[in-house]
């Protein structure tokens, strides 16, 4: 469910060098990382008043999840890809009220929900990631 140009522009983005070695499977999961590290970041910045540090961590947030709303493949499977999609969509509104209303409960449920889809991304079998990666290469897509 990914396109690996979307993908390596929003981590690059986040700083790190090791994407230029990721395969795509990799990648998100470093973009989940990515983004729980901004959340994290701009948790402990909300506590301690940095009110800029705070807004450009959870910006950098939200431009890491949309960049995997943009890596999404629509056409393998719609209902799936819609169903993340709002998911993604619905953690970068979160982060925004966080942001407006210094809610760390906001920023505490988007971690959540970054852990259980990084969980499940990592749990996916390498068998299954080979014969995706097989796939999208045969369509010029990553997946």
């Amino acid at each position: 469910m990914f396109t690996a140009r979307a993908g390596i522009a929003q981590y690059q983005q986040v700083g790190n060098q090791s994407v230029t070695y990721a395969d795509p499977w990799q990648l998100i999961g470093m973009l989940f990382d990515g983004a729980l590290d901004r959340v994290a970041q701009a948790r402990h910045a909300m506590q301690i008043g940095q009110i800029a540090v705070k807004g450009e961590r959870i910006g950098k947030a939200i431009s890491i999840l949309e960049g995997l709303r943009g890596s999404l493949n629509h056409e393998l499977d719609p209902q799936f890809a819609g169903n993340l999609d709002a998911l993604y969509e619905y953690m970068q509104r979160r982060l925004l009220e966080a942001s407006l209303h210094n809610a760390e409960q906001a920023l505490d449920e988007v971690a959540r929900l970054l852990r259980e889809l990084k969980s499940g991304w990592d749990a996916i079998p390498q068998e299954a990631r080979d014969v995706g990666r097989h796939q999208a290469e045969q369509r010029g897509t990553h997946d």
